[in-house]
């Protein structure tokens, strides 16, 4: 249910804009959906998992916020990040 330590580097990597980089709005958009990934198969199975569901609506709403802020910053930063993680059609 949760991301494991690997590959939560590798989302990591991929999506910094520097090395080093942890707190840009790609990672952490990039983290929370992995996260958002995880949890959307965990409800798969576990449907009556209410507790799980809030914390997957803040991620979801987080990540929301996030995008917001850079899509008013930059927004060919944001495009290139919705289509590299798939987010929108």
């Amino acid at each position: 249910m949760t991301v494991t330590a690997e590959r939560k580097q590798e989302v990591i990597v991929d999506n910094a804009r520097t090395k080093g980089d942890t707190g840009s709005p790609e990672v952490q958009v990039a983290i929370l959906t992995e996260r958002i990934r995880n949890l959307t198969d965990h409800f798969k199975a576990n449907h009556k998992d209410n507790h799980s569901r809030r914390g997957l609506l803040t991620m979801v709403n987080k990540r929301r916020s996030l995008l917001a802020y850079l899509k008013k910053v930059d927004v060919e930063r944001y495009n290139a990040l919705i289509q590299k993680l798939g987010l929108r059609k």
